[in-house]
């Protein structure tokens, strides 16, 4: 697995249920990356408490999964699996001892801190409940009557043990890519040492392999069964991570700072390849050409004359090819200056300039060629609703649109030529709330004339709508200001905003952003490096600072911004950590008695009213 630190999990060419299982879980290993205490952990400064509390807590897990291998040991009979297994719960007593050392070098007091917790005691009790055949499906302990009966328990055993050993290795190398061997030693660079390790790499490897060795005779509605269990056992592990207490300061999620009565979030983000899949120029494309009349058919008196599709499909070809040359040679034209040796935002403001102009003569081309001309609005609309976006993204803005009490304004800035297909796109997902802003097309009737309304149709453009935005905004609150984007036409909003996120893989944008001082910095270490340096203040997020944070996926934006579980207590949103560090009992309870409550979603809480804590 390479090491990245970047969110973004490995590919891999292996054709095996484990590691198909593992792509597919890439969100859940993103949330787990992104948790606060895995954020803490990585940056060196998580309170010493904390980590002898999850220390503790991870001891009942290891027993748990000695147990487990022990059961599934005994249902197999093939002599292979058997060692296997056996291999693997010896590795289990081998991390056991790792924890031993954890006890005495930090400290830690097993007795205090021996009753598990709420989060264990869910994945404990789900796995062995596993391991004994207490699954959906499957017959009683007691009436697994064949070998193949009970190699089959075998697998469902190892189908809810997986996904932990990946995740862990996962979370090793991710770390582990962080550490600067000229920083001084790392707090925790023992932990990270460990699961970062080729031998404890090469055990999550064994665990795939033996997962698929006892599935390889399975049916596809047992291999469903192994995936229900491996998604669940994911589930656990990120909700073991979110329910490590801690005290201190975090950056993430990025809404724990948001209190609604003096903050209002903003979100800005691009439209074409940031939230889309194809670009939307390429839509209007397709449907004039599919809905243009063929050459030898007569029009109707009253309809907008229009070009054949055979003549649209080349006179699109043309304008297409004339626009990726000329683009280019604007990009490098740009690259003529010499190379800026610090973040030089006027100086690439007045750069995209050129590309402004460009972007304005381009369009004219696309206008005076009559390609635009006779596009039905609901063709359009219905050409939105079907429209493919990235993964992920329409569930982020569903979770932020949806809770009023965030005070979250959403803002599309694009240069797509018809807001119509836009508005139709997010329509689709539920999503009429959002504000957008583009060009928008000239209908005569129901059919566009060919001429656009222009509003946004370059960088300076958008940089522009984005000013105007902010100064058309109330004074009574202290905004936060986030940009999404991919392109080089994004690049000044995304250098305006308080934290500008890139997404994508845009070689123009990094190499102009790159000449006039731009750093481009992947966003799990962005965040980890803030974290270090967090205190008793608020992490600092500011505007103009030359520093992009790269992402991988809209799971990360997800992950970053709003986390996993969220809650509002007293006017604030704040993680589940934090609300745990923030409770208190009259009958003295502990973090654990405050874990037990909050996962059986019982809002008892007596600093503040009941009513002041809401989950979202």
């Amino acid at each position: 697995m390479a090491k990245s630190a970047t969110g973004k999990l490995p590919q891999t060419i292996e054709e095996g249920i484990g590691r198909r299982f593992w792509i597919k879980s890439r969100k859940a290993g993103t949330q787990a990356l992104y948790t606060p205490f895995m954020v803490c952990l990585a940056s060196g400064n998580l309170e010493l408490d904390t980590f002898r509390h999850y220390i503790a807590q991870d001891v009942h897990f290891l027993r748990a999964f000695a147990k487990a291998y022990e059961m599934a040991e005994e249902c197999t009979d093939d002599d292979d699996a058997k060692v296997g297994i056996t291999e693997l719960r010896k590795s289990v007593l081998e991390e056991l001892k790792m924890h031993d050392s954890f006890v005495q070098e930090w400290g830690i007091d097993v007795a205090k801190e021996s009753a598990p917790n709420a989060a264990t005691v869910k994945y404990t009790d789900f796995l062995l409940a596993t391991a004994s055949g207490k699954v959906e499906g499957v017959k009683a302990p007691g009436k697994l009557a064949t070998p193949f009966e009970k190699t089959k328990l075998a697998a469902y055993t190892l189908g809810a043990m997986t996904p932990c050993m990946r995740l862990y290795a996962f979370l090793g190398e991710e770390l582990q890519a962080l550490l600067d061997p000229s920083e001084n030693p790392h707090s925790y660079q023992k932990w990270i040492d460990n699961y970062s390790s080729g031998a404890f790499q090469a055990v999550a490897l064994q665990t795939e392999d033996l997962l698929d060795k006892l599935s390889v005779s399975l049916t596809g509605e047992e291999l469903d069964i192994i995936e229900k269990l491996y998604r669940q056992a994911m589930k656990l592990e990120i909700e073991f991570f979110l329910a490590q207490p801690l005290a201190q300061k975090t950056v993430v999620p990025l809404l724990t700072e948001h209190n609604p009565a003096e903050h209002r979030l903003i979100l800005f983000s691009d439209f074409d390849l940031t939230c889309t899949v194809v670009d939307s120029s390429a839509i209007l494309a397709e449907i004039a050409i599919i809905t243009a009349p063929k050459s030898d058919q007569n029009r109707p008196e009253n309809q907008i004359a229009r070009m054949s599709s055979a003549d649209l499909r080349s006179t699109w070809g043309e304008l297409s090819k004339q626009y990726t040359e000329e683009y280019e040679h604007c990009i490098e034209g740009i690259l003529l200056s010499d190379k800026a040796e610090q973040f030089n935002y006027e100086g690439l403001r007045k750069a995209l300039e050129q590309l402004s102009e460009f972007e304005k003569r381009a369009n004219l081309r696309v206008i005076d060629s009559g390609v635009l001309k006779g596009l039905n609005v609901e063709d359009i609309k219905r050409a939105g609703e079907r429209l493919l976006f990235q993964d992920g993204c329409t569930s982020f803005f569903q979770s932020v649109s949806r809770n009023e009490k965030l005070n979250t304004n959403i803002h599309v800035l694009s240069y797509c030529w018809c807001g119509d297909l836009i508005r139709s796109a997010f329509s689709s997902g539920g999503l009429d709330i959002m504000n957008i802003h583009a060009n928008e097309f000239n209908y005569e009737e129901s059919s566009s004339t060919g001429e656009i309304v222009k509003r946004v149709e370059s960088p300076i453009d958008k940089v522009q709508e984005f000013t105007n935005i902010l100064q058309n905004c109330d004074k009574d609150k202290k905004n936060l200001t986030v940009y999404i984007g991919d392109s080089v036409g994004d690049l000044l909003c995304l250098l305006e905003a308080d934290v500008g996120i890139l997404i994508g893989s845009s070689s123009s944008l990094r190499r102009v952003g790159s000449h006039f001082g731009v750093s481009f910095v992947p966003l799990f270490p962005g965040v980890v490096e803030k974290q270090k340096h967090v205190k008793n203040g608020s992490p600092s997020w500011k505007g103009l600072s030359g520093v992009l944070y790269t992402v991988s996926s809209w799971a990360e934006i997800h992950a970053f911004i709003l986390g996993i579980h969220t809650y509002k207590l007293g006017g604030v949103f704040v993680s589940h950590s934090q609300l745990c560090s923030s409770l208190d009992f009259t009958s003295g309870s502990s973090v654990r008695n405050v874990n037990a409550i909050l996962l059986a979603d019982v809002p008892y809480v007596l600093r503040v009213p009941v009513a002041a804590l809401m989950k979202i």
